[in-house]
Formats: structure tokens, sequence, C-alpha cells
């Protein structure tokens, strides 16, 4: 997501870094730099235009000028225009005061409606909503088939057009909502039908549904590797429904992010999420602040960190932190981490989220930074015997060579897992006891102070 950008402009500011002052000249340098980045990138000809004119308005005023740091003022302006440029401040969702609160997810056919809908439903119950699906996509076939699939999968009820008893889907939306009144919740998702090209019975029959039910949030799906046609069928659409936002799919596989830095600006609607993988879980909320950091390779930690909230329950953080406490972490423990890494998503996906991580991979070189050193190290451990594996110094060298066999690995490898856990033990003692001798160092300046 961004990679291409990213690394371009990265370039650019690397070079007037360490420049003891900037001119005009310098500025402009920078600046057509940055506008053959952003064409590059798919962004709309109108938005880098107007982007740069802002931007060149403030980097060329006498506190950046006068700087003796202007790459960090360049940077900072162009952070903040990103932000502008993405929508500002995220708009919060339009909640019912009286549920239930209803979304209809509209788009072509092939852009990941169906998948978004259960997507958007895993996200609300991770809000402590409950949702609901409705199945109003009645002309694809397997589409209803499909979103039942995907409700058993994230845990959310699917009305069809069965237990709706009625064979056009706005009176499967219909019904759903009376379903959702009378059953206590309080989001209904729509699933509705798309096409391979925009037409006036695929238009009117979302106008149908969107005046029968009077949906709180219409939200469009669109495919982000289109780049900016992405952003036509958004207008499109909009005139037509008038949207309350956009989601954007497929964006883990879009290097340039045209779509996602034109649509606010060109239609005046935010991007509400963005979907950066197949899996259930692979929705964020769109921070137009965050993606800016992304863009501009500052990471994205608050991302991590709300991802490793939501995987790790608060008696488990509780239990691991005793464990590094006492350095007794042990082969059990560096499973359950790993297990945990795998429900937060790709651990590619994950280091994208640190500052940083593009000149981390660049040191890297070809070496691949993805799952398979994880699952190899998890099939070295479930390999091991649990007394193995809750006292790794029993390991010899006849044990390594049955756990290489069992896992498929090699005995150096096994070697090398169990030194890492060692290694680690060893921080862990000497973090504690610097933590300890700190602690005391502070009491005793404390009763000093007293005396």
């Amino acid at each position: 997501m961004f990679e291409s950008l990213t690394d371009k402009l990265q370039g650019i500011f690397s070079r007037i870094r360490g420049k003891g002052r900037l001119d005009e000249k310098t500025v402009d340098e920078v600046l057509r730099e940055i506008r053959l980045a952003l064409l590059e990138a798919d962004v709309n000809f109108r938005v880098v235009k107007e982007f740069i004119a802002r931007v060149r308005e403030k980097a060329v005023g006498d506190e950046v000028l006068k700087s003796l740091t202007p790459d960090q003022h360049v940077v900072r302006i162009v952070r903040d225009e990103l932000i502008a440029l993405l929508g500002g401040e995220a708009e919060p969702i339009r909640w019912a005061s009286s549920p239930p609160t209803v979304f209809m997810l509209c788009g072509l056919q092939g852009s990941g409606k169906t998948t978004t809908c259960a997507k958007l439903a895993r996200w609300a119950r991770s809000q402590g909503r409950k949702p609901m699906m409705a199945a109003c996509d009645l002309q694809r076939p397997a589409a209803i088939k499909q979103l039942e699939v995907l409700g058993e999968q994230v845990g959310v009820y699917v009305h069809t057009p069965e237990k709706a008893g009625a064979s056009d889907p706005v009176s499967v939306a219909r019904s759903a909502y009376a379903y959702a009144r009378a059953n206590g919740y309080d989001v209904l998702i729509l699933d509705t039908a798309g096409r391979l090209q925009i037409d006036e019975p695929l238009m009117q029959e979302l106008q149908q549904m969107r005046d029968a039910l009077q949906p709180h949030e219409i939200l469009l799906v669109v495919d982000a590797t289109t780049g900016q046609e992405a952003v036509n069928v958004a207008q499109a659409f909009n005139e037509r429904l008038e949207l309350t936002g956009v989601i954007l799919t497929k964006m883990d596989g879009d290097a340039r992010g045209g779509a996602a830095l034109s649509l606010k600006a060109v239609m005046g609607k935010p991007v509400r999420f963005i979907g950066v993988g197949e899996r259930t879980d692979a929705l964020e909320p769109f921070y137009p602040d965050r993606i800016a950091s992304r863009i501009l390779g500052m990471g994205d930690v608050l991302s991590l960190i709300e991802r490793v909230e939501q995987t790790m329950q608060e008696e488990e953080a509780k239990r691991m932190e005793k464990k590094l406490r006492e350095a007794s972490f042990d082969f059990e423990d560096m499973l359950m981490q790993m297990q945990q890494i795998r429900r937060m998503g790709p651990f590619e996906q994950l280091l994208k989220l640190l500052p940083g991580y593009n000149q981390l991979k660049q040191q890297l070189g070809e070496m691949a930074i993805d799952d398979r050193a994880l699952k190899r190290a998890e099939a070295i451990i479930l390999s091991m015997t649990p007394q193995e594996r809750r006292h790794p110094e029993i390991i010899n060298y006849s044990r390594k060579a049955r756990i290489a066999r069992g896992s498929g690995t090699k005995i150096e490898e096994v070697s090398a897992l169990i030194n890492q856990l060692m290694e680690m033990r060893k921080l862990m003692k000497q973090l504690n006891k610097y933590q300890q001798t700190m602690q005391k160092r502070g009491k005793w300046f404390r009763m000093g102070r007293g005396r």
C-alpha cells in the first residue's frame, strides 16, 4: 500500500536533508519531483496541481527558507497537506439514534462488495454492536450462498429472500429491516447487486432501495487498483445515490494509491474504510493522519497498537507480563505469541505499520519478509513434547534431531530457535536487573532529599 509513492518521496526528502538553507530554486525542484511522483501514483492531475500550489505557498515562507532543518519543515508541510487532501479529520459513522443503523453497500461486480459486507459486520461486532446482513443481490449466481458462508465465518445472521418470503431486492431489504427491529439487531448491512458496468436498471434498483429504507450510510465499494477509474465510478454513483462515503478494497495490492489520494478532493466524499487483505478481519477504518504518516514512511504505530489490543485479552496480557518479569518465557509462550501475531494479519502488513519499514526492507535486500519464518518456527515448537516446550534446557542433540524430522526442518534451525529463546531470557533478566537497580537509586535519591 503506497510503497511506490513512499519510496519516491523518501528519496526526494533525503536529497535535501542536511542542507543548511533552502532557496526558492531548490523548493521548485523538490516540488517538481513530488508532482511527478504523485502523477506516477495515478493521482488526479487537477488534485496534484492544487496540492503542489498549496505546498509551495507554505514552503517558500521565511520560516522554512531560514530554517536550519529545512527538510523537516518541508516534510511537515507535505504531511499536513496530505492529511487535508485525504479528508482532514476522520468523519464518524452516522449511527442511528433509533436502531438499526442501515449500511447500504453498492458497487460494480468484482469490487469485493459481498466480502466487504462480512468484513464490515465483523468490524461492527468489534465495536460492541449486534449486526446482521441482508442478501439483496439477486442477480449474481451464488451471491446469496457466498454471503451465508461468510456470515457463518464471522458469526453474523444473514437474512435471505427465502426467509423474507420475497423475490425482489427492495422487499428483501424491507423484510430485513423489520426483522432487525423485532430481534434487537442494531446494525443492518445490505449487500446489493452489481454489474460489470454502470447501467440504468442497476441505478434504479439502488435508488428504490435507498428510498425504501433511507440508509444512514450509503457506501460505495471500489477496487483501489483501478486508480482513476475508481474515481470515475464513484462520481457516477454519487450523482445518483448521494453517497456518504467509499470503501476502497484491495489496498494491499495497490502500490500507487492514486484513488485514495483523489477521491475526497474530486467528489467531496470521505473514504470510510480500506480493505487490506482477503481475511474477514482485513478491514481498517480510514484515518487521514495515519495514512499520511504511512505514505511518508513514518509508520502507523496507533493502528498497530489497536491490532494488538484486539487480539490479546487483558488476562493473557497480565500473565505474559509476569512471565517476562520472571524471565521464565518458554516455547509455549512463544507459540502463543506467534499465533496471536498470525491472528493480527500477515507479518509483512504488521511491519509496514512500523516507522522506517522501507529502509528496513532495503537493508534486507532480497530476503523475504513474510510468514514463512513464523510458520517454520511454529512447526518446530509443535514437534516438541509439552515438557520440552516448558523446559527447553533438556533438549539435547538426539531430541533436536527428532524435532527436526517432525517439523521438516534442519537441526541447525532447531538449535537457532532454542538459542533465540535463551538469548531472550538473558535479555529479560538484564532488563529486570536494570529496572530494579534504577528503582533502588530512585528510592535512595528520594530518601536523600528527605533528609
